[in-house]
């Protein structure tokens, strides 16, 4: 959103280009993502296979491994949408493209648990360049088509997660380590595709100077002070985000422990998750948040995915599972509708550093949930320690994280004058 009597800033790009580039950067991130969600369902085991362990051991070391990506998401995602604000959003995303690539090598061929440490680390670098794809969307969208556009993104996020898990499911079938090298090769297609069509978004007059306090860490976070509103957004953001990290780093371990699930199996209930998260943001975020507007869309579905999570810790059977992903799908709307708040609420030029400590914020969270969900209560509640097995356990603590996300949301809103465009809704 622009200052009262300001216009809206142009974009680099005419109508025509402006759509081609949306329609690449959704295509860019659907391959990003594929090339993640192949993995997701060999990983806990390879990490199982390499520590020699039971179920409880692998997740204390797979929370370490996943808070070590995290770890370096956090330090440099702020630095990579500092850099993409003066530089240009292009080149970052080409040079993400061809590290993801790098990175998916080391892991498929890591030797000992400490390469496969190295390569989630490199993995954690590249994985900060989804900050840039943001504000890329941000600077070719208007007013109009801000909050479909970022829809559009949460629907490439699922398709990713339909093919991929289940790919790799299928893929490590055979063996554990081949869907990192299909991975590697979709990132290195998908970087030599990008390095020929993939046009600038930010032209020279609205990029900023380089300036470290911004592009830090703590400094990216404590710039959200700037815009009022969005920074208040910052604690139910980082409770749903907490718990979403949560489920996404025991749902492994945890189906194959309670309901004995393979990787294919895994695979196929994951891709059930991207099929209905690219159902609910591709089909139902326009329309939904145009009728009844961000603010009551962010809090209803912050609500359903808290009640999809306390249905994960207390499902007993497996077949319980589909039904609850289903149902939980419409938890997917509440990330457009806070990202489409948030993109009215800040300057052009400011963009990338705004989604910048957001995606620091994520990080961080994702620092913490594989340490508490994975290594802390899964391991804990699963090993006997607890003097009884309880592994739904994670997914209790993220119902509760979530229930106080949407009250916090709600108490924002309140303190928040109601924009014009959630007025109209209304």
């Amino acid at each position: 959103m622009t200052r009262l009597g300001e216009s809206e800033p142009p974009s680099p790009l005419t109508k025509p280009r402006r759509t081609a580039a949306v329609t690449f950067i959704l295509l860019t991130i659907f391959i990003d993502v594929l090339g993640i969600g192949l993995v997701i369902p060999v990983l806990p085991e390879l990490v199982k296979q390499m520590v020699g362990g039971k179920a409880y051991t692998a997740g204390r070391y797979l929370g370490v491994i996943m808070a070590s990506y995290s770890l370096m998401q956090f330090m440099l995602a702020p630095l990579v949408g500092a850099l993409s604000d003066r530089f240009g959003r292009r080149p970052i995303l080409l040079a993400s493209m061809f590290g993801f690539g790098v990175n998916f090598l080391i892991q498929g061929f890591a030797p000992t648990i400490e390469w496969l440490f190295l390569g989630r680390l490199i993995a954690g670098v590249m994985g900060a360049s989804f900050t840039t794809a943001n504000a890329y969307i941000a600077d070719v969208s208007n007013a109009d088509t801000r909050a479909r556009n970022f829809g559009f993104v949460g629907m490439m996020f699922g398709l990713g997660f339909i093919v991929g898990p289940a790919l790799g499911g299928f893929l490590g079938a055979f063996s554990l380590r081949l869907p990192f090298f299909v991975a590697a090769a979709l990132a290195l297609i998908n970087g030599l595709y990008g390095y020929f069509i993939l046009p600038e978004s930010l032209s020279p007059e609205h990029r900023g100077p380089l300036r470290l306090s911004k592009a830090n860490p703590l400094g990216s976070i404590g710039f959200l002070r700037s815009y009022p509103f969005v920074a208040a957004l910052v604690v139910p953001f980082v409770l749903a985000s907490l718990a979403q990290r949560g489920l996404e780093n025991v749902w492994v371990l945890h189906t194959g422990f309670r309901y004995g699930w393979s990787a294919l199996t895994n695979g196929m209930t994951l891709g059930l998750v991207g099929l209905m998260a690219a159902l609910v943001q591709g089909g139902l975020v326009r329309p939904v948040i145009h009728r009844f507007g961000p603010r009551r869309v962010a809090v209803f579905a912050t609500l359903v995915s808290a009640t999809a999570f306390l249905g994960y810790a207390l499902a007993e059977s497996g077949w319980m599972v589909p039904p609850i992903i289903i149902f939980g799908s419409l938890g997917g709307l509440a990330g457009p509708a806070i990202q489409s708040m948030v993109a009215e609420s800040v300057e052009a030029g400011d963009q990338g550093k705004v989604q910048g400590a957001l995606t620091s914020l994520v990080s961080l969270t994702n620092i913490i949930a594989p340490v508490l969900f994975a290594s802390g209560l899964f391991s804990y509640f699963t090993s006997g320690a607890a003097g009884f097995i309880f592994a739904g356990a994670p997914f209790l603590l993220g119902s509760g994280l979530l229930f106080a996300a949407a009250a916090a949301l709600a108490s924002v809103f309140a303190k928040f004058e109601v924009p014009a465009t959630d007025a109209d809704a209304s």
